[in-house]
């Protein structure tokens, strides 16, 4: 029996989510019943996309999720992209990893407001099955952490400061300006 993997995306508090506009809900309804797997992969796309409309995921991570294979997948993605239900924002050179947009006028979630941004967000999806390193992602040391305040912390240094010392010239670097001295000033 083979094993099925689940893919997970992790989302935010209040981030399940997805809204449609009755008027696209009703055309998705009319692509479930042309282009079916067309319609199960904008649902895929949807369910996993982040906050900003946008997914980057592999089209073979896509074919998993979907349960089919690539060149269905293919055509989909041609199909939606066609019929303005997605944008597609192809990254590195083979074009089988991109960026998915969905159209904010279709779907989105999270606030309204940010949807304008969807080219520049967006959650990644990549399986374990595609990377070099998949022996080993298990046994690689933690990355680096950046400290965190804590309640009650404060950044240091804190508070107005000190201007910045001033500091003599270095010899042999004095300054070379004419100067006046106090005689001068009294004979002008």
């Amino acid at each position: 029996m083979q094993k099925k993997t689940s893919l997970q995306v992790a989302t935010e508090p209040g981030g399940s989510w997805v809204q449609t506009e009755r008027a696209a809900h009703e055309r998705w309804a009319k692509l479930a019943i042309a282009h079916p797997r067309a319609s199960a992969l904008l649902h895929v796309l949807l369910a996993r996309m982040g906050r900003h409309n946008a997914l980057v995921v592999s089209q073979k991570v896509l074919a998993k999720m979907a349960d089919c294979n690539p060149r269905t997948v293919q055509r989909s993605l041609e199909i939606l992209s066609r019929n303005n239900w997605i944008e597609v924002r192809q990254i590195g050179d083979s074009g089988t990893v991109n960026a998915y947009v969905v159209n904010a006028r279709v779907a989105w979630s999270g606030k309204r407001d940010g949807i304008r941004y969807a080219l520049f967000e967006a959650a990644v999806l990549v399986s374990d099955a595609d990377q070099p390193d998949r022996d080993d992602i298990g046994m690689l040391p933690p990355l680096e952490t950046i400290p965190a305040l804590y309640p009650g912390e404060v950044q240091m240094p804190t508070g107005p400061g000190l201007p910045p010392p001033s500091e003599p010239p270095l010899p042999g670097f004095e300054p070379d300006l004419p100067a006046r001295t106090l005689e001068d000033t009294e004979l002008s």
